[in-house]
This record gives structure tokens, sequence and C-alpha cells, in this order.
């Protein structure tokens, strides 16, 4: 239904909004993510007693926390594009003015830059970090399941310890152990992208925090509101997460940079 709505409403283009934002922010969250949970599993396993569960969980928390200096503003900026035709067709047919960009909202709407802009201008660098505390709490119980669940999916490949999985084994080990993240962590998904949308629809609420939209949408819509877009969210993120993770184990890195590391 989603679909088919976005489809007839804002045609093909509709489905694209906001890939400017992802393409621009997305690398480097990806990358902070990664390197960081290399760098505290390190950290953890210097001591010689090896990587528990336990670490590896913490481990999955440092890269989660880390992360969200990218996240956040991404997040924020993705959601109004995305959500910016959906809002205008509804306020359109009732002649409200949507969230204010300028004079002409209505009839253009607003790129990432006017969103950013507006943000800075209106409630400076807080503006565009509205929902961390939301953020935090979807993407560090996710790196806390995602890497674990990984690493152990992926050793099952492994010929030998120092070895590397095979390439097809990487990618799948990444895209269950997104998946299985994503879903479980898809309730506080819900609490952050309500929190995160500026712009209301008709007969949509603002929520003060998120103990107090948690209990709205509890009593309002039920829990299996908790559970929207769960799989969406699941067929985006498995092969985007088993993309990453299988360019970061093969070192495509390693090799662009290594012509820059060796000496003249």
């Amino acid at each position: 239904d989603c679909l088919a709505t976005t489809l007839r409403s804002e045609g093909c283009l509709g489905m694209y909004r906001g890939a400017a934002v992802n393409l621009t922010l997305v690398t480097p969250e990806k990358a902070i993510k990664l390197a960081a949970n290399d760098y505290f599993r390190h950290l953890l396993a210097r001591d010689g007693m090896g990587l528990t569960i336990p670490r590896e969980m913490v481990a999955g928390c440092g890269a989660g926390t880390c992360q969200v200096i990218i996240t956040t503003p991404m997040e924020m900026l993705k959601i109004q594009l995305q959500d910016a035709g959906r809002v205008a067709t509804q306020q359109l047919a009732r002649g409200v003015r949507s969230y204010n960009l300028g004079p002409a909202a209505l009839a253009r709407r607003p790129s990432a830059t006017q969103i950013a802009v507006e943000l800075l201008r209106t409630q400076g660098v807080k503006g565009l970090y509205k929902g961390l505390g939301a953020t935090l709490l979807r993407d560090i119980p996710f790196s806390i399941i995602y890497f674990p669940l990984f690493a152990h999916l992926n050793r099952v490949g492994q010929d030998t310890l120092e070895g590397r999985a095979p390439f097809h084994h990487s990618f799948l080990a990444g895209c269950v152990a997104g998946s299985v993240a994503a879903v479980s962590v898809n309730p506080c998904d819900v609490i952050k992208t309500r929190l995160q949308s500026l712009s209301k629809g008709t007969n949509e609420e603002s929520y003060t925090g998120i103990a107090d939209c948690a209990r709205r949408i509890w009593l309002k819509e039920g829990p299996s509101a908790f559970l929207k877009g769960a799989g969406c969210r699941a067929l985006v993120i498995a092969p985007l997460f088993g993309i990453a993770q299988v360019i970061y184990f093969i070192g495509v890195g390693e090799f662009l940079l290594r012509p820059c590391s060796q000496p003249h």
C-alpha cells in the first residue's frame, strides 16, 4: 500500500527521496561503525584472555555509540526528505502550510540543504541532533546484537582461525546478522522516526520524549505498531550490511590506500 500510494502521488522519483543524504553520510557512518568495532575488539583482546561474547557485545556497544555522531543528523535529514511528499500531499488537500522552509514550501519540496540550514538557524546544532537519545536507544542494541552474531556466523566459514571466510559466506553472514538485529530493534526505530518527524500530517501527534512516544503508541495503536516497517527494514539492512561487511573484510580499503602508504 505504501509503495502504491507513493508511486501514485509522487511518481518513481518519490521512491528515491533522501538518496543524496544516504550517499553522502552512509559512507562515513559505516566506516566509523566498522572501524570502531574493530578497535574496541582489539583493545578488549589485548590481555590475552580472548574475546568472550560479553566482550564482543561491549565492543559493539562502543561502535554503536561512536556512529551516532553521523547517524543522527543523517537520519534527521533523511526522514524529513522521505516524509515531505506524504505531508505535503495531505496539507495541500486541506490548504494547510507545511514545515516552514519558505513561502513556496508547498510548491517545491525542501532539499536536505534547506532543512539543515533552517534547523541550524532556528535551533542551532542541537536541531540536527533531535532524537539523539532515541538513536542511541536503537543503534547501541543493534550493534550489540549484530557484531557478535556476524563474527560467530562468519567464523563458521573460516578454514583456519586466521583465515578468511569465502566471499559468499561473509555476505550471507552479514545479511542474516543484519536482519536479526534490525528486526530486534525495530520498536526503537519506530520511536526514533516519530520523534524526528518535524512535519506532522493530519491528526498526527507531537511527543515530548521517548517515554511519552512509547506510551502513546502502545495505548493508541497497540503493541503491533512497534513492528511497523520491520519487514522493509530487514530487506534494506540485510544487503546493506552484507555488502559493507564483505567489502570491509576483503580489504578494499587497504588495497586503495596501499599506494599512499608506500614510500616514493
